[in-house]
């Protein structure tokens, strides 16, 4: 989470960004930094802390290509799954579908082996999980475990 973010955005285009996301609070002007992001060559997506509603969502949903749900709150790694994250899951995949829209829906924080099913069943189809990987002696093994089980998902 950066604040001014708008100050930053083209120096993430010109170092070849595919997406740029940022939380709304980040930015004063929402519309003005999802344009940005677009007229830095990149694909624009709105982050949302565990406890900030969906609702900047709803005004600038043609202008988002990914939505990102925290299920921890930003700072540090290991933390444990809010899980109050899936019912924004669910919210927000509702509203992504509602709109007719290809938008991604990406979740971040506590995301391991054993929840990442429920977490995909939620609506998510990209997926952050650092430390249930890296704390892994065998990297393959758990990438291959977290696959299966969101192959298992029932959405």
């Amino acid at each position: 989470m950066v604040n001014a973010v708008d100050r930053i955005v083209p120096d993430f285009g010109k170092a070849g960004s595919s997406y740029i996301t940022f939380h709304p609070e980040a930015s004063e002007h929402v519309h003005r930094t999802l344009a940005l992001i677009h007229d830095s060559g990149c694909k624009a997506g709105l982050v949302f802390n565990p406890a900030t509603p969906l609702e900047h969502l709803k005004h600038v949903l043609d202008k988002v290509d990914m939505v990102l749900i925290m299920s921890v709150n930003p700072g540090f790694a290991g933390q444990s799954f809010i899980r109050s994250s899936l019912d924004k899951l669910r919210e927000a995949r509702e509203i992504i579908k509602k709109s007719g829209r290809s938008i991604r829906l990406e979740i971040d924080g506590g995301v391991k082996a054993d929840n990442i099913r429920e977490i995909a069943a939620a609506g998510a189809d990209t997926f952050v999980a650092g430390s249930a990987i890296f704390s892994q002696k065998d990297y393959a093994a758990v990438i291959k475990q977290m696959r299966d089980e969101i192959s298992k998902a029932k959405t």
